[in-house]
């Protein structure tokens, strides 16, 4: 079902019915991040089913999700890139994370089977530089010494679009590789010095699933999805580790919430023998005080209900749910920063 739902690249969970019952709903919208589409889409499906009320989701992409909500275009807006404190100020926004979930190196390689190879940060910086070109450099045989690697050229698969995605994977690259830390950065947009850009999670996973030799970086739940090849990972505490719920939420757990302004955290290369790598929060970015409340306050009431209600969806999906000490602090923040133009909280 969802992976059908990657080839549209939007959620429409709620389809108007010409009845007056329907009529009588209220449909928020959003738009940003393609990371948690999945479980956003499961969410949106139960929602609608228990309340009536929908969820109208454009997986487009952080860029795009963070452009439209300043623009106050939708209800909210998603990004797995946090904004930090200033620029929600100067945007008049709120933002929290929703879930958690891993970013995975997915690869389309003959005879190779998920978990087969290994990587270690240099050597998947190397990759993506350019720099190791085919699957049988030395590099990479020297981490897979029993592998049977083709001579055969790497192709590099990349984000095209403004990606939180993109962010968190060129966050842990300059993190662990002082060549791509100057020569490319971090960013939700980058320079790539080698490969062909996709759309979305979903565009990176198709062309991936397409190509010989190809390798990527998408959202765990589309590697699963689509049954894509992954590999393994050398974590900071040079423990080979593979994605998992429990990789990622031991890299989760060493997240300090309650003393990050705005909820500003970067999960990438923890430290722990079972942390994953590359793990990442997404976020929802609010207005503080939005030009329609009803919408607002039913945006809240949806990712409460989420909170309370979406963990094993989550989980079935291999993402984390926050901790119910975090949705504490989350919905504190709520009551403190959502208001109407009188100053009344929007939250419950």
């Amino acid at each position: 079902m969802i992976s059908k739902f990657f080839k549209r690249g939007v959620l429409a969970a709620v389809v108007a019915c010409a009845t007056a019952s329907a009529a009588l709903a209220l449909d928020i919208s959003g738009a940003g991040a393609t990371f948690p589409y999945p479980i956003y889409a499961k969410w949106a499906d139960t929602y609608k089913k228990e309340t009536g009320n929908g969820l109208n989701y454009q997986s487009i992409g952080s860029g795009g999700g963070i452009k439209q909500i300043k623009a106050r275009t939708v209800t909210f807006g998603a990004s797995d890139q946090p904004l930090k404190a200033d620029e929600l100020e100067a945007a008049g926004l709120a933002q929290w994370p929703q879930v958690i979930g891993g970013i995975v190196p997915v690869i389309n390689l003959d005879g190779v089977a998920a978990g087969d190879l290994v990587f270690d940060g240099p050597t998947l910086a190397g990759i993506f530089l350019g720099e190791i070109k085919n699957w049988d450099d030395a590099p990479i045989k020297k981490l897979n010494p029993k592998a049977k690697l083709p001579s055969q050229p790497i192709a590099v698969v990349h984000r095209s679009d403004g990606s939180g995605t993109t962010f968190n994977f060129t966050n842990y690259l300059s993190k662990i590789s002082p060549d791509w830390k100057s020569k490319v950065g971090e960013n939700s947009s980058v320079e790539w010095p080698v490969g062909i850009g996709a759309k979305g999670n979903e565009g990176v996973a198709n062309n991936v699933a397409n190509t010989k030799g190809a390798i990527g970086y998408v959202e765990y739940a589309y590697a699963k999805q689509n049954k894509l090849t992954y590999t393994k990972l050398v974590n900071k505490d040079g423990k080979s580790v593979a994605p998992t719920s429990a990789t990622f939420q031991a890299a989760a757990a060493n997240a300090d919430w309650a003393h990050a302004p705005g909820f500003y955290q970067i999960l990438t290369d923890q430290p722990g023998a079972q942390s994953w790598p590359i793990t990442a929060a997404t976020f929802i970015l609010l207005p503080k005080q939005p030009q329609d409340t009803a919408a607002a306050a039913e945006a809240l009431k949806f990712f409460g209900w989420a909170f309370a209600n979406g963990g094993k969806a989550a989980e079935e999906l291999d993402y984390i749910p926050l901790p119910a000490a975090v949705v504490s602090l989350i919905k504190k923040s709520w009551a403190a920063n959502v208001k109407d133009a009188n100053g009344k909280s929007l939250s419950n």
